[in-house]
């Protein structure tokens, strides 16, 4: 559901909207003058924009008018029809087009524009407005017609303009203009920020005023009539038959009127679609414009617009940011803006042609700087090169051609940045250290083309005798042929041959390739024998950082459960708490058949835990015996209590077996001889202390009491470690028995909470 404008937004909306007619009237002007058609056609196209789109657009800031991006085609198709009713009949028919393109629902092709693009494209606008607009500030408007092009009508450019107008500035618009800008400035640092007079018609009338102070006091710096808005003025050299044009329908058998047509609606509707993409990042309250009906409501404007005399419409990006920044929150900003426009010609053209065009081009500075804030650069960078660099050269490319052409050549750089991406991405490389050894597991993409062909091939011709490959496509929804034909002949050709063993996995419910897996991930015969104490112990370490950092091995459980159901060689034996939070098999990233597991309250041991751990080291060949103790255990809170107290277990609790589990806790207990003070269980830290002493007790407790395992550490055949795990971290500390009083230290410190927590 979309944001809701808030109640006050009806007053908003109106003063947004005066100020977006102020800011349309010499645009719309300007480029129906750039495009070679009457002067009035661009006031109606605004008008139409403002009322007829305002009001079927589902778009609730962007302002619709015409565009300084299809000057060079309205220019093209007059010359080519060869009569502005001709053109309009052209109009005419390119709105049906677009509304037959909103109903086909081709709206929805705006959703792929990247975003890096569309922000390009607001930077552009800003930096295009500053450079375009400084010129008026001081004066210059011998080329107000706001051409978003790079080349200019008049033989200059966007750079060069600017060097002109230092050269030929008149002194006062250039008071009026930096005044206002001045104004503008210091107007959005202050408390008049938040009052409900905008800003841009305050720089207006500061600019009217200064003017006509300059006028009574018979300055020459008095602002003429050519740098102020010139508003065609009924009943001077304008009347009603200047107004209305009525398209040539006479003309309807020539092909170059459709071609025309298809042409303006393509055109205009991917500028709107980029415009409203654009709009809606400007939003304050993020709503999403639907394309289709947007595409749908300019289709009628321009029925209209071709039906009335007014020029093409779309959405423009420097009026709807306009609107933006100047508190406009609903579409009915832009339905006032065309109300003041229609006004404007049929009533109040002599008060408007008082404005000076140099207090309008400041409010576009402003707004220009708002777009390409330093800011929005630092967050590009900050995105890194694939989203920087398609950012700023759209920018680049929209500065130094057009519109249109920039945004092309912005989207075929983000392309080739997403070709590029997908030539790097279409599988990735895990390196996976299992008992068998390690395992290269090559995991697909999602999407697998062609283009991953090279990196594919690449990459599998770097295995060599004995590597152990794995080509997963668990996840894969499509792989191209061409790649299950690199896949197919490594895995029958290349791999047998160079002696690699190729596994493959998740192919063969989807495509014609057969699953095999040929790498060893469980703990067999062969392997147990080869393993150490201190390589089991490695494992285990390696094991539970994965655990830790969520890179936990694959592993095929079905097949584990094959594997192990004639035979079990585990590499270690683990004496551990029956606490839920410690699940031994998890914290350390182990298969079935990799471990026994012995689990016991407080992990005590006794005549019953010595014959499993016996059994484990003797018969079944386990080379490691990890007594593993936790944080946080609530056997060993549950003694500390009972010992504090000195408290009998059966007698305090009813558990008459209770004892058996806190009363060899007690030795650890009375080992901890640091914390004079709250010897309880609301001492987390004295706690925790208690519990990495029981697993030293239990380590002494397990070598005094089973002759044949001592026998087994002192010949280094198996080995033994305490650790303890926090369940805050999920980390295992590790200390082997062998330990100095300040190991002992380090290993029961690292482990205890601070004091307070």
């Amino acid at each position: 559901m979309q944001n809701p404008a808030p109640k006050k937004s009806i007053q908003q909306d109106i003063i947004a909207g005066l100020v977006v007619f102020l800011v349309a009237v010499p645009l719309c002007l300007g480029i129906a003058h750039a495009s070679g058609v009457p002067i009035i056609a661009g006031i109606l196209a605004g008008i139409i924009g403002g009322i007829v789109v305002g009001i079927l657009s589902g778009a609730q800031i962007s302002v619709s008018g015409p565009a300084a991006g299809l000057t060079a085609i309205v220019l093209a198709q007059v010359e080519k029809l060869g009569s502005f009713e001709a053109f309009l009949f052209a109009v005419l028919l390119s709105g049906i087009f677009q509304i037959a393109f909103g109903a086909l629902r081709a709206g929805l092709l705006a959703n792929y524009f990247p975003s890096n693009v569309i922000k390009g494209l607001l930077a552009a606008i800003g930096v295009i407005l500053i450079m375009k607009q400084l010129p008026h500030l001081v004066g210059h408007d011998a080329d107000y017609e706001n051409d978003m092009a790079f080349k200019q009508p008049d033989g200059e450019n966007t750079f060069t303009e600017i060097l002109v107008a230092l050269r030929s500035f008149l002194p006062g618009a250039a008071i009026v203009g930096l005044s206002c800008l001045l104004m503008l400035v210091l107007w959005d640092k202050s408390r008049l920020k938040k009052s409900l007079f905008p800003a841009p018609l305050a720089a207006v009338l500061l600019g009217v005023i200064i003017n006509e102070i300059l006028v009574s006091m018979g300055s020459g710096w008095a602002i003429t009539s050519s740098h102020l808005v010139q508003v065609p003025v009924l009943g001077g050299e304008t009347d009603w038959s200047d107004i209305f044009r009525f398209p040539d329908f006479s003309q309807w058998r020539n092909p170059a009127i459709y071609t025309g047509a298809f042409t303006i609606a393509v055109v205009a509707s991917l500028e709107t679609l980029l415009n409203i993409e654009a709009t809606d990042k400007i939003d304050p309250y993020k709503r999403f414009a639907p394309q289709n009906r947007e595409l749908v409501a300019q289709g009628f404007g321009n029925v209209i617009a071709g039906a009335l005399g007014g020029m093409p419409i779309t959405s423009v990006i420097v009026r709807s940011t306009v609107n933006a920044n100047a508190g406009g929150t609903t579409k009915l900003a832009t339905v006032v803006h065309g109300v003041l426009l229609a006004i404007s010609v049929f009533l109040l053209p002599q008060w408007l042609n008082k404005i000076p065009l140099s207090a309008l081009a400041a409010i576009l500075v402003v707004t220009g700087w708002k777009l390409s804030h330093p800011k929005l650069f630092k967050e590009m960078a900050a995105e890194g090169r694939n989203q920087f660099l398609p950012f700023i050269i759209t920018l680049a490319a929209i500065v130094l051609t057009d519109l249109l052409i920039g945004i092309l050549i912005g989207l075929s750089i983000s392309l080739l940045f997403i070709l590029y991406s997908n030539l790097q991405r279409g599988f990735h490389v895990i390196r996976e250290n299992h008992v068998g050894g390690t395992v290269t597991r090559l995991v697909f993409a999602n999407q697998v083309s062609f283009l991953n062909r090279a990196q594919l091939a690449t990459t599998l011709a770097q295995f060599k005798k004995a590597d152990q490959v794995v080509i997963d496509a668990r996840t894969t929804d499509y792989i191209d042929p061409d790649i299950l034909s690199v896949v197919r002949e490594f895995k029958n050709e290349q791999a047998p041959v160079r002696g690699v063993q190729a596994s493959l996995i998740g192919f063969k419910d989807r495509y014609p390739i057969d699953d095999e897996i040929q790498y060893v991930d469980v703990s067999t015969r062969d392997i147990q024998a080869q393993l150490t104490p201190q390589k089991v112990l490695q494992v285990l370490k390696e094991g539970n950082e994965r655990f830790v950092s969520g890179n936990r091995l694959h592993r095929d459980l079905i097949r584990q459960v094959d594997a192990t159901s004639y035979s079990q060689h585990p590499m270690a034996v683990m004496l551990s708490c029956i606490d839920s939070r410690v699940c031994t098999e998890l914290v350390f990233d182990l298969g079935l058949g990799d471990m026994f597991s012995c689990r016991v309250a407080g992990n005590i041991a006794g005549a019953k835990v010595l014959g499993s751990i016996e059994f484990a080291c003797k018969v079944a060949g386990a080379k490691l015996i990890v007594v593993l103790g936790h944080t946080q255990c609530g056997a060993v809170k549950a003694a500390c209590d009972l010992v504090e107290s000195q408290t009998d277990p059966a007698a305090a609790t009813g558990l008459t077996n209770l004892g058996s589990l806190t009363g060899p806790i007690g030795q650890a207990i009375r080992m901890e001889r640091d914390t004079k003070e709250n010897r309880t269980s609301n001492n987390g830290a004295f706690v925790d202390r208690v519990a990495a002493l029981n697993v030293c007790a239990v380590m002494d407790y397990i070598r005094s009491n089973s002759p044949a395992l001592n026998e087994l550490i002192e010949s280094g055949k198996v080995g033994i470690v305490g650790g303890m795990y926090d369940v805050k971290t999920g980390k295992v500390a590790f200390r082997e028995l062998t330990h100095t009083d300040t190991e002992l230290t380090e290993f029961i410190g690292s482990n205890a909470e601070r004091p307070g927590e």
